[in-house]
């Protein structure tokens, strides 16, 4: 295995507690799969009935939400290291609500969920660690939907933004912070217009509360 992506492994909280030592003959175990995707490529669509659960290795990909019309939600931006998909296999769903797309050229790895959860035949001791992670996974998505619930049931764009930019500096614990999203990806998550959404932003400078270049934002002021 290629140095870069046993390192990107080590950091996956899937793995975590998992001797380096360890890590190859657990991945034989659970019969990878690598494959490498353009961007814009729907790994998963709406619909989809998903066995799998997906490490992204290189790149980045979004879960999106679209309606009849095409309209584009992102519920969330996966990045190196963190899976997605854990949750639709680990329910066993029929058809997913939601689609996975690349934000870029994107590698990911794909393990078949039963692998992780069940038991081998040569009794690996590494299966109730896995568990064990997966469960603090699942538990962990489920608190930052909770923090995504608080940001867009504001009741309006400035204060669905003030929620969500607050939120980013707490996580940095510094004024300075990046987000993950550019203007039209941070208005499809907060569900806003973006006209609307810039608007508010060039406001919210101009009152001398925060400074931002790109997807780099600075508090200098306070409400």
């Amino acid at each position: 295995m290629e140095n870069i992506k046993f390192n990107v492994l080590k950091k996956s909280p899937l793995f975590y507690n998992i001797a380096e030592k360890d890590l190859e003959i657990m991945l034989n175990c659970l019969s990878v799969q690598e494959k490498t995707y353009p961007k814009n490529t729907f790994i998963f669509n709406d619909g989809d009935n998903v066995s799998t659960v997906g490490i992204v290795l290189r790149g980045s990909v979004h879960i999106i939400k679209e309606d009849f019309w095409g309209n584009r939600r992102i519920i969330s931006q996966i990045g190196i290291s963190d899976i997605f998909a854990e949750t639709f296999s680990c329910a066993q769903v029929e058809k997913i609500p939601v689609s996975i797309v690349t934000n870029e050229k994107t590698e990911i790895m794909l393990i078949d969920y039963k692998r992780i959860i069940n038991t081998c035949s040569s009794s690996c001791l590494f299966h109730s660690y896995l568990i064990q992670n997966m469960l603090k996974i699942i538990a962990n998505k489920n608190i930052l939907l909770t923090q995504k619930i608080e940001h867009i049931t504001q009741r309006t764009t400035r204060e669905k933004l003030i929620s969500y930019l607050s939120a980013q500096a707490k996580i940095s614990n510094h004024h300075t912070f990046t987000i993950p999203f550019n203007r039209q990806e941070l208005a499809d998550y907060l569900s806003v217009d973006r006209s609307a959404m810039s608007s508010e932003l060039s406001k919210l400078q101009k009152e001398g509360l925060l400074k931002f270049e790109c997807n780099t934002f600075k508090f200098i002021g306070s409400l």
